[in-house]
């Protein structure tokens, strides 16, 4: 049974739920493309500045979809050595596939941006965000990411996830916000009522969208 309309309402519930972050020095990460449409709902209530960040996940020799772990565009790796070791999985191969996979997130890092700036998260609280998490592979590099380029509070606000996977996120975070945690889980778009895809047309416009309005708040403040 779906839980939420669209993204457009899962990130409304999810800054309800994040109330006591506006006026914080804060920023909100989310991941493309659907996670942009709800971290972009977010920060319009928030008034928050919103940026991307894009982990993606390393695959296996032969099967690209099957994870061994996770890298995002500063090269923060999160690896599971239990599959590496019993797939028997070399360094070399590690190596290249994560400059491969750093490759391609450079370059939709770039498209998404286009001329604007990496906006520094040095000092500021930072709500990381997705449409849903599954497994939590590519979350753990996501976190991993901010806390190494000095966020002073991370929050992962995530709409729905499966119990185990939210409780093994919940060390790697200062807070985690899950809207719901049901016991049968298949898949993050059996708990939207339209889970259409979102295009990279749509992230970039949300992007311009939420700097404007940064800029236009700022000019009026000064």
């Amino acid at each position: 049974m779906a839980y939420f309309s669209d993204r457009i309402d899962a990130g409304k519930r999810l800054a309800a739920a994040l109330t006591d972050f506006r006026g914080k020095n804060g920023m909100v990460l989310a991941v493309p493309r659907g996670g942009v449409v709800i971290g972009y709902q977010i920060a319009d209530a928030l008034n928050l500045m919103l940026d991307v960040i894009i982990p993606h996940k390393l695959g296996a020799p032969g099967n690209p979809e099957f994870a061994i772990g996770a890298i995002t565009e500063d090269g923060t790796t999160v690896l599971d050595h239990n599959i590496i070791n019993y797939l028997n999985i070399t360094d070399e191969y590690i190596q290249t596939e994560s400059e491969r996979q750093k490759k391609e997130i450079k370059r939709r890092l770039k498209m998404y941006r286009q001329d604007m700036p990496r906006r520094d998260i040095a000092g500021l609280h930072v709500i990381l965000v997705d449409d849903g998490i599954a497994t939590g592979s590519t979350m753990k590099a996501a976190l991993s990411s901010v806390k190494n380029k000095g966020a002073t509070t991370v929050t992962l606000a995530i709409p729905v996830g499966p119990p185990s996977t939210i409780q093994e996120l919940k060390p790697q975070a200062d807070r985690v916000i899950c809207l719901y945690t049901p016991d049968l889980f298949q898949a993050i778009g059996q708990f939207y009522s339209n889970f259409n895809q979102t295009s990279d047309q749509e992230v970039i416009a949300l992007l311009k969208e939420n700097r404007k309005k940064q800029f236009t708040q700022t000019a009026e403040a000064t």
